[in-house]
């Protein structure tokens, strides 16, 4: 009987192979980022697909030899950013022809699903026994920062966007700050660390938010700016990341009260690596006192990864069977 179920995931930050069982069970799994060179702060399509094409044969060759490829039932992948119309990058091809080689060799289903699906899927399933039909999904990556009115149907998820960012993204926010500081890209899991174990006293001034919607790139700039001055001090910069970190969790929260009650949603999702820091889950639990459903999920599942992107095949391939 086949009850597996191989996900592809190939976004511009990490390589990402999973297979998972007809339970949802991760039987494999493997994630790691793309090397990006000391002061970079990011790669070109290009770049990141020709890396991803060079690594993927030898996560599938893993992922294979843990199983019996017979067993594989369906093989499932991201083929683009966002399920709307002209979404594409590049970098979604090495996965996507990965997936369809895959496909023919083994002569089983393909399904494409959007990378925000996967990361929706991901902490949907790992937070949840059932999934809701409709929620306030926030999705906090390296280059994305939007809040989405997520709502289950037969081909995965549709996704609205309600508010975010109108210019960088939260990743991009704490990756250029900490490539300033010298960390090396991506550089959000160092600041986190950094931001847990500051104790800090200052004020961290409020970002406002327009119906949802803000801008971070005035505190981009005030930021660099502080750094430029604390190097000529040669003070420490612990409590800048410590109130970047608080401005962050406030202004999540805000938005997320602010959309909740004007949509009328309760449950709100928390997606995407920026998901993963342990301050901002903190801070935000410490924040509510509205009684929303503020939940992130499993925290290896936060970042980019396969495993969401699997267990939505499994799902549509099941409903496909009944």
């Amino acid at each position: 009987m086949k009850d597996l179920f191989l996900g592809i995931d190939t976004s511009n930050y990490k390589t990402s192979v999973a297979i998972t069982d007809e339970n949802d069970n991760i039987v494999f799994e493997r994630s790691e980022y793309l090397e990006v060179e000391q002061g970079e702060r990011g790669l070109r399509q290009s770049v990141a697909f020709f890396k991803q094409s060079n690594a993927l044969p030898l996560f599938i060759k893993e992922a294979m030899s843990c199983v019996n490829p017979s067993d594989i039932a369906a093989v499932s992948v991201s083929s683009r950013p966002r399920r709307v119309e002209g979404s594409y990058m590049p970098v979604f091809l090495a996965g996507l022809n990965a997936a369809q080689m895959i496909s023919a060799s083994l002569e089983i289903p393909i399904y494409e699903f959007s990378h925000q699906e996967g990361h929706a899927h991901a902490v949907l399933t790992s937070a949840c026994r059932d999934i809701p039909d409709r929620c306030l999904m926030y999705h906090l990556s390296g280059g994305t920062t939007e809040i989405l009115d997520c709502r289950r149907d037969s081909n995965g998820y549709l996704m609205d966007i309600v508010g975010g960012t109108l210019d960088i993204s939260f990743g991009q926010l704490l990756d250029r700050i900490g490539v300033k500081l010298g960390y090396s890209f991506p550089s959000g899991a160092y600041l986190d660390r950094i931001a847990g174990e500051t104790e800090v006293t200052e004020k961290a001034p409020s970002i406002r938010h327009k119906s949802g919607f803000f801008n971070l790139s005035g505190l981009e700039t005030s930021s660099i700016r502080r750094i430029d001055m604390e190097n000529e001090e040669e003070t420490s910069h612990n409590s800048l990341i410590s109130v970047i970190f608080r401005q962050i969790s406030q202004l999540i929260y805000d938005t997320a009260v602010y959309l909740s009650s004007d949509l009328g949603i309760r449950d709100v999702y928390i997606s995407g690596g920026v998901a993963a820091s342990s301050t901002i889950r903190q801070l935000i639990s410490s924040y509510n006192d509205r009684g929303l459903n503020i939940v992130f999920g499993d925290v290896r599942l936060s970042g980019d990864n396969a495993v969401g992107i699997a267990r939505l095949g499994r799902l549509i391939h099941t409903e496909k069977d009944i």
